[in-house]
């Protein structure tokens, strides 16, 4: 039974199973509902079946199984041409003999669009990403980000209700990506459509996304809005793939309302959220932000020792690594203010966690 749809811009997998040779799935299973208007950012490592969701999605790959829906209506059988979605790559895609106006009209001539029409619309669709002035120019004579914008322009162009977009930032530089993350963000505010967006990167997903679906092994490990995922991962690999994040090992000791007991393999005991921990006796993993250990301060049961090994100054905070528990890896981040103590290399002092800030996840 497939799902039950309204609008232009909803898009639906339901079920969905993609196998390259018949017995590697390489998406498993794959049911998601995207609303009309929603930006939703499909993210993951390589291989984890992010791309191949948005290729089949675009119509560029079939599903093995399962049905994609798109407002409403299956499309697992339209071509792609005639699903009417705008799609930006990360190599643009450009045609090179082309003018940047021609590059945007050919899309709407292929609709058999009359010339007044499609003049109006190209030039509407380049003062929106404020590239009017090259309408004359051909992709050679434009920067990367100039490209990019003109990709964009392009996709947008014949009023698609859904707009994919491929990695479509990885080939800007640093400032020039970030940059480009909030014009995208403003277009899609300003003009309602319908957005999925692949990228393997995790801070460009949190800053676009209405919602985050993050990809591991062709199964969806958590679907949430940034805060959520950052704040509360489900699991261990959401907590390791969303911004810093450090571990230790132990086994549930007792597990009473909302909080383990764990012993770590170190030996101390300390209290964490059970979020994904199993019952007494599992194997867990604690996960604590950087941001939310305490160095110093009074002490509690969630209270370790830990040994400098290393100092990066980063203006606002200064980055500690620590040891702590065999952990040589353990990060704390110290904000940079006057009523802070700045450590030293070598030297033992202890840190402290809330057990709220403490998450108790899966081995």
């Amino acid at each position: 039974m497939a799902a039950n749809i309204t609008g232009d811009g909803s898009v639906v997998f339901d079920r969905v199973q993609k196998s390259y040779d018949g017995e590697i799935l390489v998406v498993k299973d794959l049911n998601l509902r995207i609303e009309k208007g929603e930006f939703v950012t499909m993210l993951g490592p390589s291989g984890s079946g992010k791309s191949t969701c948005l290729m089949m999605l675009a119509g560029f790959e079939t599903a093995t199984h399962g049905d994609i829906l798109l407002g409403g209506k299956p499309i697992n059988n339209i071509p792609p041409h005639k699903r009417g979605i705008g799609m930006v790559f990360q190599n643009y895609a450009l045609f090179p003999h082309m003018t940047v106006g021609e590059n945007l009209s050919f899309p709407l001539e292929v609709r058999k669009m009359g010339k007044s029409e499609r003049e109006d619309k190209v030039r509407r669709t380049l003062d929106m990403v404020q590239m009017l002035d090259f309408i004359d120019r051909r992709p050679a004579q434009l920067s990367g980000g100039q490209q990019q914008r003109i990709a964009l322009a392009r996709a947008l162009v014949f009023e698609a209700e859904l707009v994919l977009m491929d990695e479509p930032l990885g080939a800007l530089d640093k400032q020039l990506r970030e940059h480009m993350q909030y014009e995208i963000k403003h277009i899609h505010e300003n003009l309602g459509i319908t957005v999925v967006y692949v990228t393997h990167d995790q801070s460009e997903a949190l800053t676009m996304s209405d919602r985050v679906a993050v990809f591991d092994d062709g199964i969806i490990q958590q679907l949430s809005t940034p805060s959520v995922l950052y704040e509360e991962p489900e699991n261990a690999f959401v907590a390791q793939f969303i911004g810093e994040n450090n571990t230790l090992m132990g086994v549930v000791q007792s597990v009473k309302g909302k909080f383990a007991t764990v012993k770590l393999d170190s030996g101390s005991v300390m209290d964490a959220l059970a979020v994904n921990c199993g019952e007494k006796g599992s194997r867990t993993t604690l996960s604590i932000r950087p941001e939310r250990v305490t160095v110093g301060g009074t002490k509690t049961k969630n209270t370790v020792d830990a040994k400098v090994i290393e100092q990066i100054y980063l203006g606002d905070h200064i980055r500690c690594r620590m040891t702590v528990h065999g952990n040589d890896d353990f990060i704390v981040k110290v904000p940079n203010a006057a009523n802070h103590t700045h450590l030293k290399i070598g030297e033992t002092t202890t840190v402290s966690w809330g057990k709220e800030d403490c998450r108790a996840l899966d081995a």
